[in-house]
């Protein structure tokens, strides 16, 4: 069966249209929190103009993700755009927190939610407590993973699953091997 090309391509434009949004910001927000005008970031948005790095790290800062999600990276070939995202051109994303590394799984971030696969390194941690306006769902591959959400306390073990509802968690992999986990949020948080 041949399906039609999807309505949002990935590309930079398509991206930041999806992170503002998913931060319920309008171009007129967005454009006065980085000092442009709406027609200019409504270009950049309909990949009509290519913005320069200075602009790029202004953007990062305003949408609160790392500047090297806004990089281009390894297009997919043409007939697996939007549809399929192979293991060597996965996307880095995440909040750059020492020991943690996220890789994008999804073909882009136009989607209401976000799938990643995240690798936790042994005898890491993070101490402060981290809070999102998401739902997110983590199903553990590999390794095991301590995780608080709220006032409670788990270790998560291979082929356990796990949900947070904007509660506040936080995560530690005190043991010797990485965990790795496949992540879900939404709506998108990178």
């Amino acid at each position: 069966m041949i399906h039609a090309a999807p309505d949002q391509p990935q590309t930079l434009g398509a991206d930041l249209r999806a992170l503002r949004r998913a931060r319920g910001l309008t171009l007129a927000g967005l454009a006065k929190r980085l000092g442009r005008s709406v027609g200019w970031l409504s270009q950049v948005e309909r990949d009509l103009s290519e913005p320069a790095i200075v602009d790029l790290r202004q953007i990062a800062g305003a949408l609160d993700v790392p500047l090297s999600l806004l990089f281009a990276h390894e297009a997919p070939r043409a007939d697996e755009a939007g549809y399929v995202v192979r293991k060597g051109t996965r996307r880095p994303l995440g909040s750059g927190a020492a020991g943690l590394t996220e890789e994008l799984l999804s073909p882009d971030l136009t989607d209401d939610f976000e799938m990643m696969h995240s690798t936790f390194e042994p005898q890491q941690r993070i101490d402060q407590w981290v809070t999102r306006a998401t739902q997110e769902l983590g199903y553990l591959i590999s390794g095991k993973l301590d995780l608080e959400i709220g006032a409670r306390a788990f270790t998560i073990h291979p082929g356990d699953s796990f949900r947070i509802r904007g509660e506040p968690f936080r995560w530690a992999n005190p043991y010797d091997v990485p965990a790795v986990v496949i992540w879900v949020i939404a709506p998108p948080v990178y």
